[in-house]
């Protein structure tokens, strides 16, 4: 099955650059520019962009200090939110026709998820120094269940080592799976049921950004809490 023209083959030789690499930083102009414009118009009553943005803004906000506390939350603000600000475009993209979505390729999806993988064991190591290991070895901590601690390190440990593959497997999964059942079902039906199946494509786009967002905070907190 052979691909479909894209927007961006005019201006940029696909051979040289990947389609996942000019339309990511495509997306990071939006972004750019989108922040450069709600800067620019700043106003005490929020309107327009400001106020889509400022809604956004705070819901992140609420979900960072919800997960990980008001401390930290402030300190992993600006990573999660322009997770979650990028994958959500980068989606959004795969559904403009001419255009192709960067997260429907795992190697955009691995740039973001194995940076989380490695700031929640570096963050984890920071805060809690060696103690960090506790989080590997359950609630017990008696000598005579050393056999049961060692087999929870190991399924923890196979557990941490399977997170970055799952953020990366899942919204590519997505992603690919709706982009190529709107081109089968705009073959079959070019009207009727794409126009619905975009409106799905829209859900998926905003739900698998959620989820991307949510888990990475997750991970986060859950490196920065105290073991108990």
């Amino acid at each position: 099955m052979h691909e479909e023209k894209l927007l961006m083959d005019i201006f940029i030789n696909s051979h040289q650059v990947p389609h996942y690499v000019s339309y990511a930083f495509l997306a990071s102009i939006i972004l750019i520019t989108a922040a450069l414009l709600v800067r620019s118009s700043i106003k005490l009553i929020p309107r327009g962009i400001q106020n889509v943005m400022e809604t956004i803004i705070s819901a992140l906000l609420n979900l960072c200090e919800e997960n990980i506390g008001h401390h930290w939350a402030r300190h992993f603000f600006p990573l999660i939110t322009t997770l979650a600000l990028f994958i959500a475009v980068c989606n959004f993209m795969g559904l403009i026709p001419g255009f192709s979505s960067p997260t429907s390729n795992v190697n955009t999806n691995a740039a973001m998820a194995i940076p989380i993988f490695l700031a929640t064991h570096v963050y984890g190591i920071r805060v809690h120094g060696f103690g960090y290991l506790k989080h590997f070895v359950g609630p017990i901590r008696s000598i005579f269940a050393l056999p049961l601690m060692i087999l929870m390190f190991v399924i923890e440990f196979i557990g941490h080592l399977v997170r970055p593959v799952t953020l990366t497997v899942r919204l590519f999964g997505n992603m690919v799976a709706k982009h190529y059942l709107l081109a089968v079902l705009g073959v079959l039906a070019p009207w009727i049921i794409p126009t619905s199946i975009l409106l799905l494509g829209v859900l998926v786009s905003v739900i698998q950004a959620f989820v991307f967002t949510l888990l990475a905070t997750l991970y986060l907190a859950g490196a920065v809490e105290e073991a108990h």
